[in-house]
This record gives structure tokens, sequence and C-alpha cells, in this order.
């Protein structure tokens, strides 16, 4: 494999370039065979390669889909140019475990059930967790293993179907927090939201990085944009939720929110 081969993305491994080579051969078989095509499931850090490497070969007959509107996890579905996508043809099929609402579990424990069933990772979308309820999306091939296999979670006895409970959502909370900052540069949101020095805050960007927008960076004076999504190891995850003037010192009111 050329070592060079998506040379414009920063900081990828040998495993996400042999993703990114499949990636680009299904969008072009899915053309040339006039056949659909779907990946596995991919967390939100490969789907936003997967875009970046699809809009610099100039492909765009894909969608991405994980089940429900707000999936975090997704596959990708490649189609031939000519036809539309449908998101009923996506090999992803909803499981919904029932319980007592006595019982508390966990996004920990669904996985882990599911992984004692020797079931890899990227099978399995998202895991939403609800009171006596939660829907567990996985791929078609090993959906009748996680029906019809699982009848505990943890010691926890549950019953499952397939169905999509709409009253269970991903239960997102946050904070807001309100101020100025110098510049939108990373290492000035990044010292507002971790509420340390800017100096310091550069150190860590340049020597352990932060994930903007799902991607690494190491460069302190990236310019961050209205609805970046950025999150620090070991000190959570935010969105700059809005940019909201100048103020007469010149310095730029921001609102952000952090994820609880």
């Amino acid at each position: 494999m050329n070592p060079k081969r998506f040379s414009f993305l920063n900081n990828i491994t040998e495993q996400d370039r042999l993703l990114l080579c499949h990636i680009v051969e299904m969008a072009q078989n899915a053309q040339e065979k006039y056949v659909n095509r779907f990946t596995f499931f991919l967390d939100e850090r490969q789907q936003e390669l997967c875009k970046q490497v699809l809009a610099s070969e100039k492909l765009d007959n894909y969608t991405l889909w994980g089940g429900y509107e707000t999936a975090e996890r997704k596959i990708i579905g490649f189609f031939p140019s000519e036809s539309g996508s449908d998101n009923s043809s996506f090999p992803i099929r909803s499981v919904n475990f029932t319980y007592r609402k006595t019982d508390k579990l966990s996004h920990r424990d669904f996985l882990g059930a599911l992984m004692s069933l020797q079931i890899e990772r990227y099978c399995v979308g998202d895991i939403i967790v609800g009171e006596g309820s939660t829907n567990v999306l996985v791929t078609d091939k090993i959906s009748d293993r996680v029906v019809y296999e699982i009848s505990k979670i943890g010691r926890v006895g549950v019953k499952s179907q397939y169905a999509f409970d709409q009253s269970v959502v991903p239960n997102v909370q946050m904070s807001e927090l309100d101020g100025t900052v110098a510049s939108l540069r990373a290492d000035c949101i990044v010292s507002f939201a971790l509420r340390i020095s800017r100096e310091k805050t550069a150190s860590l960007i340049r020597q352990l990085g932060i994930s903007v927008n799902h991607m690494i960076i190491y460069k302190a004076d990236t310019i961050l944009n209205e609805s970046d999504v950025f999150s620090v190891k070991g000190h959570g995850k935010f969105v700059l939720k809005s940019i909201n003037g100048v103020s007469k010192k010149e310095r730029i009111h921001v609102t952000l929110c952090k994820f609880i």
C-alpha cells in the first residue's frame, strides 16, 4: 500500500488507511457494478475520515444511516449514481430489550453481554438505555443471535424483540458556559472551557492533542467555528454553541456547552 496515499489527512494509522482504501473501493464498485454496498458500523471519527476521503475522490454516491435520525454510530451505504438512497435497505436491525424499571442497567452492561457472545464491536451501533427499555442497533447478520441468545444482562432477566421503542431517546445533558475569549484559537477556547491558563492549554494541545469534530489536532492556533465539538482527554466534551459578538475591549463573547 502506498504510504503517501491520503497524506492530506493528519495523524492517521495504518488501520485507518486500510479502512479508507476499502471505502473508496466500495464506492467505485457500487457505481461500476450498479449494486448497493454497505460498511459495518463506524464511529464518529471514522465517519469524518471517510467523508473527507470520499470528497477528495469526488465520490458522492453514499448515505450515512445508523437506524434512527440522531444516531452516532453509522453505516455508510454506497448506491449506484442514478439511484436514490433508501434507509430501509440498510442492513440494520433494532432490538428492544425490556426489563423491570427497578433494574438499573447501563450501556456497559449491554455492550458486555454482546461482547460475551463474541460479537465484534463494529457489528453494534448505538445502545440507547432507558428505564425498563433499551434499544440496541445491530447489523442484520448477527441480529438473530442477539434476540435468541440473550435472556440476561448481568443478573437481570430481559425480554427481547425486533422493535424500536420511540419513547427511549438518548439522554444528553449539558451545562452552559458563557464568557469572553481573546480569539477563536483552540488554545483560547479550551483555556476558557477548562479554566486553566492559555500557556498550559497550548502545551496540553501540543503534547497530547485534542479532538475537534472527532479529529485529533496538535496545533494550538487552530481556529474553532460555531457548532464545533471538541474534547480533551480527562476533561470532558464540549461544543462551541454560539459566537455572540465582540465586547468594547475587543474580546469575543462565546457560549460553550459541556456534556455532563
